[in-house]
C-alpha cells in the first residue's frame, strides 16, 4: 500500500518567472450563486440586480457583480499561487474589460511576474498577474497581486500544467480596454432607480462616512470562501490555524473584507455607477476575525467629465473594524494615506483592515 498526502500551493523556490498556471477550478455562475452573493453584500448598483436596468443600458442582462468576479479570480489562483502564503500584500491594476453574465462559465490562469527574497530569507514576495475568462476565452478580469510566501519548496505537490506566456495571451489579455463600449454609449438610456449621488455630487476632497456597519458571521465567511473556491485552509480549517495562524484562529479571507467594505460604500458611491473601471493600490493592513464589525469611509480623489452622460470618479475607500470612521475622523486620525507610506512614529490607524483606490464610470444627473 502506498500512502499519499498531496499538498498544494507553492513556496518561494517553486516559482519561476514567466511560468503560467492553468488553475483547475471552472465554475458556471448560476442564479443561485448570484442571489447568495447579493444577499451577503447588498451592493447598491442596480446593474447587478435588475435585468430591465441592464437591458436599458445595452447589456444582455444583469451583470455578475464585479466583486464576485474578482473573488473568483483571487480564489481560483490560491490553489497554485498562495495556498502556502503567509499574507496577501497588494491589489494592483484590477480591470474588468467585459461583463460576465449569469450562465457564463469562469476559469482563470496566472503568470509569474517576479519573486523577491525578503530580508528574512525564510520568506519572500511573489508577484503574479491573473486573468479570468469566460467560456469563449474572452477576458472578463485582469489584475496583479503580491503575496508573502514561505521560503523553500512544497514536497508532495501533484504535477500540474505549467507553460509559458504565449503571443496569444500577450495580444488578448495585456491590451484590454478599461470598460466595454456599451457602458459608455448606454448611459443615456439608463432610467433612474432612485439611487442618490450622481457624478455632479462628487467633489475632490469630500469625504463620505458610510453609515451602516457589517458584522462578519462565524460560519458565513467560511461558506463564502468555499463558494468562490478559495482553498487556503487559513480561512476554514481550525486545526491548521492552531499551528499556522499568527492569530491561532481562522482569518477572514481578505477578498470578502474588501467586498463588504466596497458594498457598504456603494450605498453612497455606487448606485449610479455604470461600470467599475478598476481598483489599484490596495492592501490589508490588519486582519479580520469572525465577530468583527466592518465600517467604510471614502474620499473623492479626482473627477473628470467623459461625456454628456458619464464622468470618471476616482475614490479612495478604506475599511476599519469595530469603530465607526466618524469617531476616527473626529479624533483627527489620518484615514486615507496608505499605511505603508507612513513613516515610523506616524499616525498609523491600527483599526484599518483594507484600503484601495477605486475608479468608476458614473452617470451624470443633467442633459437627459
Amino acid at each position: 500500500m502506498t500512502i499519499h498526502r498531496p499538498r498544494y500551493g507553492r513556496k518561494l523556490d517553486d516559482f519561476i518567472r514567466g511560468d503560467v498556471y492553468d488553475h483547475p477550478w471552472e465554475l458556471t455562475v448560476d442564479g443561485g450563486t448570484l442571489a447568495l452573493w447579493q444577499a451577503s453584500f447588498l451592493d447598491a448598483n442596480p446593474l447587478y440586480s435588475s435585468d430591465p436596468y441592464a437591458h436599458a443600458i445595452g447589456f444582455k442582462g444583469r451583470v455578475v457583480p464585479h466583486s464576485l468576479v474578482l473573488n473568483l479570480g483571487l480564489s481560483f489562483s490560491v490553489h497554485d499561487v498562495s495556498q502556502q502564503a503567509i499574507a496577501h500584500l497588494a491589489y494592483i491594476d484590477v480591470r474588468y474589460p467585459r461583463p460576465l453574465y449569469v450562465g457564463d462559465t469562469f476559469r482563470a490562469f496566472s503568470r509569474v511576474i517576479g519573486t523577491k527574497v525578503g530580508s528574512d530569507p525564510s520568506r519572500g514576495t511573489v508577484h503574479v498577474q491573473t486573468v479570468g475568462v469566460n467560456q469563449h476565452g474572452d477576458a472578463v478580469l485582469v489584475f496583479e497581486r503580491k503575496a508573502l510566501i514561505r521560503g523553500g519548496e512544497v514536497t508532495g505537490r501533484p504535477s500540474t500544467r505549467v507553460r509559458g506566456w504565449g503571443e496569444l495571451e500577450e495580444q488578448r489579455f495585456t491590451k484590454v480596454a478599461h470598460a466595454p463600449s456599451v457602458a459608455v454609449t448606454g448611459a443615456a438610456a439608463a432610467g433612474t432607480v432612485g439611487q442618490p449621488f450622481f457624478f455632479e455630487d462628487f467633489v475632490p476632497g469630500d469625504v463620505f462616512l458610510h453609515d451602516a456597519g457589517r458584522t462578519v458571521g462565524e460560519s458565513e465567511h467560511m461558506m463564502l470562501s468555499c463558494l468562490v473556491r478559495n482553498s487556503h485552509p487559513l480561512h476554514w480549517d481550525n486545526g491548521y490555524c492552531l499551528e499556522n495562524s499568527f492569530k491561532k484562529e481562522r482569518i477572514v479571507y481578505g477578498g470578502l473584507v474588501l467586498s463588504w467594505v466596497l458594498a457598504a460604500a456603494s450605498w453612497d458611491t455606487g448606485g449610479n455607477t455604470i461600470w467599475e473601471l478598476g481598483l489599484d493600490d490596495g492592501a490589508h493592513p490588519s486582519p479580520v476575525l469572525a465577530g468583527d464589525t466592518l465600517y467604510a469611509a471614502t474620499q473623492v480623489v479626482k473627477v473628470q467629465r467623459t461625456g454628456p452622460y458619464t464622468g470618471e470618479v476616482v475614490f479612495r475607500t478604506v475599511g476599519v473594524s469595530n469603530v465607526h470612521p466618524e469617531a476616527l475622523v473626529a479624533a483627527g486620525r489620518d484615514l486615507f494615506t496608505p499605511e505603508r507610506a507612513k513613516g515610523e512614529g506616524a499616525d498609523k490607524v491600527k483599526e484599518k483592515v483594507v484600503e484601495i483606490t477605486r475608479s468608476a464610470l458614473v452617470r451624470t444627473r443633467g442633459e437627459r
